[in-house]
């Protein structure tokens, strides 16, 4: 992977919405993914069902905008729909893998779309391609399909009990929506590791989705969280809920918290600005500077520097500028030019940083290079020095959850000592927010920390930690 300004960048896998009784569906999807487009960029769909139990699809490569124009949105008849964007972690960036996936049966039709990872995919697959079943993606959502559909002959029990035994068939993380011909079932994992809210329309309708940043777009209103281990089915009766499970936490992944979510969504009661800023407070109270400015690295951390300054009483200034103009890919750089890379995504602004000490805040360090290009950038703009202070603590450990983060190797907080990465950055201190502080901005008695700390609330399945 070139070391550019998106090596910084961690990904998640994707973003999830679905809405039910509004005769504008499709349009309402459309929006909806739009304002999630930060949870995936490589491909996006959209299904609809009509009044009379068919389901239409959309689906490509590429962003919303790229992937959808009015034609196409005119195809998708109907006023229920499940849409995804996509970014890959399980299975090949390639068309067959964009969901939601449409599947034909002879007991009905119907679509899912899945947010989050699962780590028992492996064993699932090969037991059920064991027993007959034929896969059409190398993505570990289609697991789900294949489990729902495996039910006795002549079975004629209500569809939710077989969605219930298929879900607890599954481990890891998962936000799944399943859109039958005349309903939508909306599932979270037992540990609450990945986001899924539920909002009503003006009309009566519902609409459900990764982040309540998509509700603002369409003018819904915020219902309540799906909450862990739960069912809500979503129909012409209005919502109902049931459990697939009965041990059940709330462990919602940090790094949602942290970074992946947008500053307006609010998860779980909180927040997403309010607690990068808390979280910036107390990364002050944890390792003040000596210095005469705060800068933040644009998007996430700017929440952070806000706090930072603010708690330490100093001046919070935009001393580095990000483009707006640059899109998911370009003309990649010749060996020569690599280095100057991060600057087609970032630039220092010389008279804010000039002379002055500078204390960078930033989310979170991954491999190192990134931070080291910026460290360096802010001195060449006249920085007299750069203290890094990072609005979480080290990432040492592997996420197997929806984070493509796969091994320690990508991680150098996970072979190096804070000093030793300080060093590596260039930085003339470097500081971490502790993990009891991550707790504490959230107000939050549980969190999954297993990408800090390395506590996975999960069974791995052969998963290699290392």
């Amino acid at each position: 992977m070139d070391e550019t300004y998106e090596d910084r960048s961690l990904h998640e896998e994707c973003g999830v919405f679905g809405i039910y009784g509004s005769p504008e569906a499709a349009e309402m999807t459309y929006y909806g993914l739009h304002s999630m487009q930060h949870r995936g960029q490589e491909g996006c769909g959209i299904v609809t069902a009509d009044e009379n139990g068919e389901l239409f699809c959309q689906k490509g490569e590429g962003l919303v905008h790229e992937v959808f124009d009015e034609a196409r949105i005119a195809r998708l008849r109907g006023d229920m729909a499940i849409g995804h964007v996509r970014y890959a972690t399980t299975g090949a960036d390639v068309l067959e893998n964009v969901q939601p996936f449409l599947f034909r049966h002879g007991t009905g039709d119907f679509a899912l779309a899945h947010n989050g990872n699962l780590v028992n995919y492996v064993e699932l697959r090969a037991m059920l391609e064991s027993t007959g079943s034929l896969f059409q993606t190398s993505s570990d959502s289609e697991i789900l399909a294949h489990l729902i559909k495996k039910t006795p002959a002549g079975n004629s029990r209500p569809r939710i009990y077989n969605l219930i035994d298929a879900l607890k068939q599954i481990e890891g993380a998962f936000a799944f929506l399943v859109m039958t011909a005349n309903r939508i079932y909306a599932c979270r994992d037992s540990n609450g590791l990945r986001p899924l809210s539920i909002g009503r329309l003006d009309n009566g309708g519902y609409v459900v989705a990764s982040e309540t940043c998509a509700f603002d777009v369409i003018g819904a209103t915020f219902v309540r969280d799906v909450a862990p281990g739960e069912i809500v089915t979503i129909d012409r009766h209005g919502l109902r809920s049931s459990f697939f499970a009965t041990e059940c936490r709330h462990a919602m992944c940090a790094m949602e918290y942290v970074y992946f979510s947008r500053p307006d969504s609010d998860l779980e009661g909180c927040n997403v600005h309010s607690y990068r800023k808390e979280s910036g407070r107390i990364l002050f109270s944890e390792a003040p500077a000596d210095a005469d400015i705060v800068v933040g690295v644009p998007d996430s951390s700017l929440s952070a520097a806000m706090g930072y300054a603010e708690a330490g009483g100093l001046p919070y200034e935009m001393g580095l500028i990000k483009s707006k103009y640059v899109g998911r890919t370009f003309i990649e750089p010749s060996q020569a030019l690599r280095d100057k890379g991060v600057r087609m995504k970032l630039s220092a602004v010389k008279s804010v940083v000039s002379g002055r000490r500078v204390v960078l805040i930033d989310d979170s360090i991954v491999r190192g290079t990134t931070s080291m290009r910026i460290v360096r950038m802010l001195r060449e703009a006249g920085a007299s020095e750069v203290h890094v202070r990072i609005a979480s603590a080290p990432l040492r450990n592997p996420c197997f959850y929806g984070v493509d983060i796969k091994s320690k190797d990508e991680l150098i907080s996970a072979r190096k000592s804070v000093e030793e990465v300080r060093t590596m950055i260039e930085a003339d201190s470097l500081a971490f927010l502790s993990e009891e502080g991550m707790m504490a901005a959230g107000r939050c008695s549980d969190l999954c920390l297993a990408c800090f700390d390395g506590k996975y609330p999960t069974a791995l399945h052969g998963q290699d930690t290392r």
